[in-house]
């Protein structure tokens, strides 16, 4: 395969990942106790982690350099984000799916770390 052609076929495996974490965090949320503490942290993982995908896929379609940097380090911050909600969630022994929880956090740090490598190339 040509090395443009696997490059592509990463970028779309990686968009196809990060968009099936989401498409888990989703009902994880969901599935949540309901009261005022799960109800932020819902609304914070559910923003984060939607937020990753789309500065994901945006940094795909950038212009520049400068533009797919600008929103990589987005993708980045919110990933992270991401993991330290689902810690919290693990930390303070909230109820939940914890095979499910682990398996989002796992997937969540191994995104992470592409995220930062694909920033780190850039600049």
């Amino acid at each position: 395969m040509h090395p443009q052609a696997e490059k592509q076929a990463f970028i779309e495996a990686l968009k196809n990942r990060i968009k099936q974490w989401v498409i888990r965090v989703i009902p994880f949320c969901e599935s949540l106790p309901k009261n005022s503490i799960t109800r932020i942290i819902n609304y914070q993982l559910l923003k984060s982690s939607t937020s990753t995908g789309a500065n994901h896929r945006a940094a795909c379609r950038a212009r520049s350099r400068n533009e797919f940097h600008a929103k990589i380090c987005i993708a980045v911050e919110e990933c992270d984000e991401s993991l330290y909600w689902l810690e919290i969630i693990n930390d303070t022994n909230i109820v939940c799916d914890k095979k499910e929880l682990d398996w989002l956090r796992k997937e969540n740090e191994a995104v992470l770390k592409i995220l930062v490598k694909a920033k780190h190339t850039v600049k």
